[in-house]
């Protein structure tokens, strides 16, 4: 049951890629949570993976759904293991940048006195799964942990890692206030392409060729690199219905080797219900 007198949230922004203006609106609701247009409903089940290069996009042509880079907002839900309790409404067809992280996301989430529960995704066996340079080991257990490593041929990046003891006291503590990043010298060609065109360098950090945050941005925190790939890979999971309970252990993780990762490994039976 949702809390029975939480207000709906209106947070607004711009969003990253169009550099529009975006509006997320999210209210309480007794049942699983769904995405709402004019048209009508749909759970997290129904949405359509449409892209996954520079964040993930997902639409459902059955209500007219098409949103941009949801993968914070994701991380977000299932950070909180919230499956139940939110009806999710975007205008302006990207979800806002906010923080550049998922911190926002959650705390407008706690808001609603949403309940947490435990995921139907399940790792069933031990497995490895290989999605280019990206690896994503399997192992079963009663609980919930990701574990992720990274590593930027950048001098003040190198070699980092995460974990996820998939607690949501862990997720705002140590992974929900992560930022997303880029490197300065990819910003043109994104622009010319149509994307990054709403980057806040308070909120992204924007990075030198050593990996040094540029100013305005504050300085990365430990591991920051590595905690905001673990955040957006339980952002891709919860499309899954995940994170899975069991250990998952992804090195070089990205939004298009997660999801093909994850299509495999359904596939193969390593993961289900």
């Amino acid at each position: 049951m949702t809390s029975a007198g939480a207000s709906p949230i209106c947070l607004t922004g711009l969003g990253l890629h169009s550099g529009s203006r975006a509006e997320l609106r999210l209210s309480p609701i007794d049942g699983p949570v769904v995405f709402r247009t004019a048209e009508g409903v749909a759970p997290v089940e129904r949405l359509v993976v449409a892209r996954t290069d520079l964040g993930v996009r997902v639409r459902c042509e059955a209500i007219g759904l098409d949103v941009d880079t949801v993968e914070h907002f994701l991380a977000a839900l299932g950070g909180l293991s919230a499956r139940s309790g939110v009806v999710v409404e975007v205008d302006g067809g990207e979800m806002p940048l906010l923080d550049g992280a998922a911190l926002t996301f959650a705390t407008a989430i706690e808001l609603l006195g949403v309940p947490r529960e435990r995921p139907a995704l399940r790792v069933v066996r031990e497995g490895v799964v290989r999605a280019g340079t990206s690896t994503y080991e399997f192992s079963p257990r009663d609980d919930v942990a990701l574990e992720v490593e990274v590593t930027f041929d950048a001098r003040h990046i190198g070699r980092q890692t995460a974990s996820w003891d998939g607690s949501a006291e862990s997720f705002l503590r140590d992974v929900a206030w992560a930022r997303t990043f880029g490197f300065r010298r990819d910003g043109d060609a994104l622009r010319h392409s149509g994307r990054a065109r709403g980057v806040d360098p308070s909120a992204v950090m924007v990075l030198d060729d050593d990996g040094t945050v540029e100013a305005p941005g504050a300085p990365a925190r430990p591991s920051e690199f590595a905690r905001h790939k673990l955040l957006d890979l339980v952002g891709d999971l919860y499309l899954f219905g995940g994170p899975p309970l069991g250990k998952l252990r992804a090195t070089r993780p990205g939004h298009g080797a997660t999801h093909r990762a994850m299509t495999e490994a359904l596939a193969l039976g390593i993961v289900g219900n």
